[in-house]
């Protein structure tokens, strides 16, 4: 069994649709299971009609209009019939989300986007899965909130791996061509859960796991994984291979090609990982596995925009101990600050923060009553793995270094 997941550029309109299918030829589909995110920028999209729902309820309706239009335009350029049967699919599909904001009662922006977003990939799945019939190839479309089960950390839900195994094994025939939606999952209430923004390749790996797959392969835009990512550097390079341990440090720094979640899972049963480009599907891309660490052995680079800084120090110069550690970061945990950094000395803490979440200024309330604040809004972290000095100074070129941190093989700069 194979997984093959395909994110949003390579589903961004029908051209890419007919490509899949092009990709599809190509390289085989037997015994092949597609992961399949939202349609190109569909997922905010789905965000916008969240945020009009509970800020801008007089625009709701043009926000859902702007999802109805863009899928029925691809629907449109992939199948002649005006009467096909998936504009009934997708109308019900619409229709089951826009009837759960009318019946919500929940004043939880967790939970709504949970139920809400996630409509993005069953439109996609949908279109394709009607698609590839139409033109001859079978498939089998599954709803995979009905496999994979998980708690309820809405917008990052934690999987049941027992159950979600069970129910793989149960519903899933591996002898034909399947289709499944990425970044989804269910509670024990049948309620939708996401698994984080770009969970889908971590869907792929969930997957592998319960199947015990010979491989998952991600079609990308871009040739592998390459050393850093081209829309922030301008020269990059292709890595022919990296092993798992490398992989899962590169993606734990931030780097946007690996879902930091998808390595565990494959690592654990030892299931390759391939990323080839759905634009030149016979080039061999690279291979995440066991054996060379990274080949090339060159710097990579890693950036995470838009990051928070904050430098914590005591009101009466005492040290910065273990029990104000543990409340520091029982704060972070409560108001779902990620953690990118961290640097202390004895009357000072600094902390490099993601705040995806929006609970930073509720953080900063709490930590004025008990210390003394700095916060520095929109700061880079560049990351480096493999450095040396030119590829420092390639990063520290016009910006002026906030905080700065080295290892026997990594630094990590946080830049303003």
């Amino acid at each position: 069994m194979r997984i093959f997941k395909f994110g949003g550029a390579s589903v961004k309109d029908a051209n890419g649709v007919k490509n899949l299918v092009k990709v599809l030829k190509e390289v085989g589909h037997k015994d092949t299971l597609l992961v399949v995110s939202a349609m190109g920028k569909t997922t905010n999209a789905m965000e916008n009609i969240v945020d009009a729902y509970f800020k801008d309820k007089q625009n709701l309706d043009d926000a859902i209009q702007v999802v109805i239009d863009n899928h029925k335009a691809i629907i449109n350029d992939l199948f002649e019939a005006r009467n096909h049967d998936i504009h009934n699919k997708v109308n019900v599909l619409i229709e089951e989300f826009r009837g759960f904001l009318m019946w919500n009662k929940s004043p939880k922006y967790a939970f709504v986007y949970d139920q809400v977003v996630g409509y993005g990939e069953l439109l996609s799945t949908t279109i394709v899965s009607t698609y590839l019939n139409e033109i001859g190839l079978s498939n089998h479309w599954l709803d995979v909130r009905e496999l994979i089960k998980t708690d309820n950390s809405y917008r990052d839900a934690q999987v049941n791996w027992e159950t979600t195994a069970t129910n793989v094994k149960r519903h899933i025939n591996i002898g034909e061509l399947n289709i499944t939606q990425g970044f989804l999952g269910s509670d024990e209430n049948n309620f939708s859960t996401t698994l984080g923004r770009e969970g889908s390749d971590y869907t792929a790996a969930i997957l592998a796991y319960c199947l015990n797959a010979d491989s998952v392969t991600i079609w990308k835009d871009v040739p592998g994984v390459l050393n850093a990512d081209p829309r922030h550097f301008k020269e990059t390079q292709l890595l022919h291979q990296i092993s798992y341990r490398e992989a899962i440090e590169l993606a734990f720094y931030g780097a946007s090609v690996i879902h930091p979640k998808t390595l565990q899972p494959l690592q654990g049963k030892e299931i390759p990982l391939h990323v080839k480009s759905f634009i030149n599907p016979s080039e061999d891309g690279t291979t995440v596995g066991r054996g060379t660490k990274i080949s090339p052995e060159i710097p990579c680079f890693i950036v995470k925009k838009d990051q928070v800084l904050l430098k914590l120090s005591s009101l009466d110069f005492s040290f910065i101990v273990e029990e104000n550690m543990s409340e520091i970061f029982k704060l972070f945990h409560d108001f779902r600050l990620k953690v990118d950094l961290i640097q202390n000395s004895a009357i000072s803490f600094s902390v490099c923060l993601d705040n995806k979440f929006g609970g930073l200024n509720e953080l900063l309330q709490k930590l004025d009553q008990k210390f003394k604040v700095t916060c520095h809004n929109n700061v880079s972290l560049y990351t480096i793995r493999h450095f040396d000095e030119n590829s420092v100074e390639k990063v520290l070129n016009g910006y002026t270094v906030l905080v700065e941190q080295r290892g026997k093989e990594t630094v990590q700069l946080v830049v303003k």
